[in-house]
């Protein structure tokens, strides 16, 4: 079993070492190692930002990738518009758990419209929600459309929301 130094800490590993168990670096004698997964920005920046930022997986070091951008998509990201399984979206963000202005995510984390199983915002959709005006199965708000409660408030809101919809289509 031979012994290289690590391409991160430089101390002794075994050539067949999965990780350095000093650092812990992945892959610690693979000197082109460059880690796993995925990671793209185009060369259009905002204000220093990549205008689309896509990654997903561990960089050299084994630390998660996060995408950054204007539009960002990947395991975990950050943007004006997000696409992410964990994800901050300042304008609109899809995945599975979002936070933002608005959110469509299994937990959707809105300020203002949220659609999800978990979903919070000034409106919200969902299996559960917490809103100020909220169609749901359960949850809490000021008014809300559930099986038990029909607040006269949501459902003209929410059946004017539908035909608003419709008419667009």
């Amino acid at each position: 079993m031979p012994l290289q130094p690590c391409r991160v800490c430089q101390r002794e590993v075994s050539t067949d070492a999965a990780f350095c168990p000093h650092c812990g670096a992945p892959q610690p004698t693979n000197r082109n190692w460059r880690g796993s997964g995925f990671e793209w920005r185009s060369s259009q920046t905002v204000y220093g930002y990549p205008l689309v930022h896509i990654a997903f997986g561990k960089n050299e070091k084994g630390r998660l990738r996060v995408a950054k951008g204007v539009i960002a998509i990947g395991q975990f990201a950050v943007g004006i518009i997000t696409i992410a399984q964990f994800g901050v979206g300042l304008l609109f963000g899809f995945g599975q758990f979002i936070l933002g202005l608005t959110a469509l995510a299994q937990f959707a984390g809105a300020l203002w419209f949220g659609i999800g199983q978990i979903a919070t915002g000034y409106v919200a959709i969902g299996q559960f929600v917490l809103a100020d005006i909220g169609l749901a199965q359960a949850g809490f708000a000021r008014a809300i459309w559930t099986p038990d409660r029909q607040d006269p408030e949501a459902v003209e809101y929410f059946q004017q929301l539908w035909h608003n919809l419709q008419s667009w289509f």
